[in-house]
């Protein structure tokens, strides 16, 4: 019986310091939410710009909820673009972005599959964290079907396209002036590259739900080729805890795109920034 109880008290002691040992691996890569909450689900109304006209183009959901990821308490946020047959004819649009961030917001799994045109893509990132650092294993699936992996760690922390927009609803952007530049490096399913955030000021947007916002103005670039800067899209958050994306405008390799607002629900805080 003695023996038993030692033997439950070092399986107990080496579970502790697997523990800890997880938070401080994670620990470089963690951040605060502030944000949202166990569920949350945004509706948005899509358009495209089709030879000067903007013209209703499908629908958009963002969703964040409370999940698990390989036993890991976490967050699981997906993103899901539909078109309609109105534009299909001329430019097809279906985006299935997907991330896992752990409780405290570190990155833990990242999936993108694109039909943009006549193009088909996949990008997969998967993270881990040994020693302090940040290991990715970076997978890509081609338009004509081939699979490309690689692996590489980093000292510092690397971040997905959705995994830092988790993390940017979080900033506090109370003492920021107009031009307050964030700078991250930013993987897919093969490539990591600098990238930032860079604020534009306030000002008020209308959704697609009858009501106009306060919102802070951030646009996201990247630059893939270490010259020149690419604007990638402008965000329109909500200014109120939430940071609730309000309004974005997207420029793809085939045009331009905006999303609106329809409908909110699940918000973990006050809306503050409607405009009554």
């Amino acid at each position: 019986m003695i023996k038993t109880t030692r033997i439950m008290k070092q399986k107990i002691r080496l579970l502790a310091l697997f523990l800890i040992l997880t938070l401080m691996a994670h620990a470089q890569c963690t951040f605060r939410n502030t944000a949202f909450g166990n569920e949350e689900h945004l509706n948005y109304n899509l358009y495209y710009n089709w030879q000067f006209v903007w013209v209703k183009a499908g629908t958009a959901l963002w969703s964040t909820v409370a999940s698990t990821y390989h036993g890991t308490p976490a967050y699981k946020a997906s993103l899901i673009t539909r078109g309609n047959g109105r534009v299909d004819k001329y430019f097809v649009l279906r985006d299935t972005l997907l991330c896992y961030d752990s409780r405290q917001m570190a990155p833990l799994y990242y999936r993108k599959g694109a039909r943009e045109g006549k193009r088909y893509t996949v990008d997969e990132v998967f993270y881990s964290y040994p020693g302090g650092k940040c290991r990715v294993k970076q997978h890509r699936i081609d338009n004509d079907g081939k699979h490309h992996w690689q692996e590489k760690t980093y000292n510092d922390c690397v971040f997905d396209m959705m995994s830092i927009f988790m993390r940017a609803r979080s900033f506090n952007p109370e003492s920021w002036k107009k031009g307050q530049t964030v700078n991250f490096p930013i993987v897919d399913g093969n490539s990591m590259h600098p990238a930032k955030i860079v604020y534009n000021g306030k000002t008020e947007v209308k959704a697609d739900d009858g009501h106009k916002y306060r919102c802070l103005e951030m646009t996201y670039y990247e630059n893939e080729n270490g010259k020149k800067w690419r604007n990638i899209a402008s965000f329109y958050v909500s200014d109120d805890q939430n940071h609730i994306p309000i309004r974005l405008d997207m420029r793809l390799k085939f045009g331009s795109a905006k999303a609106y607002l329809v409908s909110m629900k699940g918000i973990n805080n006050p809306v503050t920034s409607k405009i009554k």
